[in-house]
């Protein structure tokens, strides 16, 4: 049983079914649903939507992006990061004179590392074949679909920034408006490509061969042997228990582990009522410490020079907690690489499989940079490195940067129990803490929570209200030294989709803050 209250103002009710889908992306949540009405599982309907979203949502994600996986497989709760490597031809003297990593160009792109999540998770977990998870996807790219408000309103307010990029301009303006229908012909012969070949076209076919060929033509240093040799990895989660429940993540490249070092120093306060002064006061402050941590440690695992379980150490977390006084404490400003544009979905199945997905441009429509004659969009996750010699995440040779998407996953007693992410760069780990709080600690459902205000921590560590909490609360805050801005842009607070197992079933909940929606039977 869950509590089905909705105390906040809402746009949507939790969904309670046997098999369910929540993506940020109606057409995608059809497409897992139909995978799962056509015999497939969990797996099988998370990668339907999340290929449909590579041509539903372009502003968010696509063909060229990175992704992670957390799935509970029946048995085992297993990680998979399939985040790309920087090119090998990457080293600190081709960015000298320069403060930060670009944004923009092949100078910002590193392996895509999406294609080889599908093929992996396919292969080793699905029951559909491999090419009906990309019907939808080849059907809205060739035929069409009608863009949605959201989407319309971030397309065109990005217009401008990519301007530039003659084949980006080819394929993406002008920025269409809301309900506008949009077709990607060249998308859906890539799609096609890819789905025949069990995704080997795009790392070692006549795809990575126009990869190729387009960074030679534009000065940029990714190449063949690159892609060719680029693996995805299965990792081991790593957990962190917070109360009766363990929060598990993706380990470094992704910042998951700051919220694992959060909610590891709330776990030694105790718990304040929700929406209430202290409770965010104490949250802030977790989240304070945390976001130093990942600036200063986080990075590809084999580069970071503190280990995870240093950073996890209850001795440590328990000193941290006991440092959180009344006041706002003052940090030293951070400068960590964040992005608020990315897909989220989950999915869950009647036989107890249950996936947690996350698929990132890093930045809207990535780096600019568009394969002639593919429609495939490339990621600017190079710019998620630092230029600081010595620093664990300095950009060098093959080595993967700082990740901002992370997907979260809960168990109770070794048993699944949620899984979820919050969208949105650096709001990404503050939604993991402020989800398992409100549904761990208060008994919030997914939608609840969900729909709750939210705060946000910037890198320069001032602080964002959502409309929703009490003005008396803000005030208080302020008392408190902490520096609270109340007009922060609806992305600022990013986009959750979470499924809750219960008893019966599932409930699921999507995020108002985005179009998409969760959907069962």
């Amino acid at each position: 049983m869950y509590d089905p209250g909705q105390p906040y103002p809402s746009q949507r009710s939790p969904v309670a079914a046997s098999n369910v889908v929540a993506t940020s992306q109606p057409l995608a949540t059809q497409a897992g649903i139909a995978a799962l009405q056509r015999g497939g599982n969990a797996v099988d309907a998370a990668l339907a939507a999340a290929i449909t979203l590579t041509v539903v949502e372009p502003n968010n994600n696509g063909v060229g992006s990175d992704a992670f996986c957390l799935l509970w497989d029946g048995d085992a709760l297993v990680g998979l990061n399939a985040s790309g490597r920087s090119p090998r031809g990457w080293d600190l003297e081709r960015f000298a004179g320069r403060q930060q990593m670009p944004s923009k160009g092949w100078d910002a792109v590193t392996v895509p590392g999406a294609v080889s999540a599908w093929t992996a998770l396919s292969q080793r977990y699905g029951k559909l074949p491999f090419t009906d998870l990309f019907e939808s996807a080849v059907h809205y790219a060739r035929e069409g679909f009608q863009v949605g408000p959201k989407s319309a309103f971030y397309w065109q307010a990005l217009a401008a920034y990519y301007a530039e990029f003659d084949e980006f301009a080819r394929h993406f303006l002008p920025a269409p408006q809301a309900g506008d229908r949009v077709l990607r012909p060249e998308l859906a012969a890539t799609l096609e490509r890819i789905a025949a070949s069990d995704g080997l076209d795009f790392y070692s076919g006549e795809l990575a061969q126009r990869i190729d060929a387009a960074a030679r033509e534009a000065g940029g240093a990714l190449r063949f042997e690159d892609l060719r040799d680029h693996e995805p990895e299965w990792v081991t989660p790593v957990a962190q228990d917070y109360h009766n429940v363990c929060l598990h993540e993706i380990p470094p490249n992704g910042q998951g582990l700051a919220a694992q070092i959060a909610l590891g120093i709330l776990a030694h306060l105790e718990t304040a009522p929700v929406d209430s002064t202290e409770w965010l006061h104490q949250q802030i402050e977790a989240m304070k410490i945390a976001v130093r941590a990942a600036q200063d440690h986080i990075a590809d695992a084999g580069a970071m020079q503190t280990s995870i379980e240093a950073l996890l150490d209850a001795e440590s977390l328990a000193r941290a907690a006991a440092a959180i006084g009344d006041s706002a404490s003052t940090a030293a400003p951070v400068a960590l690489p964040t992005s608020p544009d990315t897909v989220y979905l989950c999915a869950a199945d009647a036989s107890g499989m249950m996936i947690s997905y996350i698929q990132s441009n890093y930045f809207a429509f990535g780096s600019g940079v568009v394969i002639p004659g593919t429609g495939i969009a490339m990621q600017n996750r190079g710019s998620g490195f630092v230029l600081e010699p010595g620093h664990p995440n300095c950009v060098a040779p093959g080595k993967r940067p700082f990740h901002t998407i992370i997907p979260g996953f809960v168990t109770a007693d070794g048993a699944p129990l949620l899984s979820f992410g919050v969208m949105g760069g650096h709001m990404q780990h503050q939604g993991h803490v402020q989800m398992v709080t409100r549904m761990f600690d208060h008994g919030q459902n997914p939608q609840t929570a969900s729909d709750a205000p939210r705060w946000h921590v910037y890198p320069d560590f001032s602080v964002a209200l959502e409309r929703g909490f009490d003005s008396e609360v803000v005030d208080a805050l302020r008392a408190r030294g902490h520096d609270v801005k109340t007009d922060a842009p609806e992305s600022t607070f990013g986009g959750a989709q979470l499924i809750l197992k219960t008893a019966e079933g599932y409930v699921a909940g999507s995020d108002h803050r985005k179009e998409g929606h969760a959907a069962g039977f």
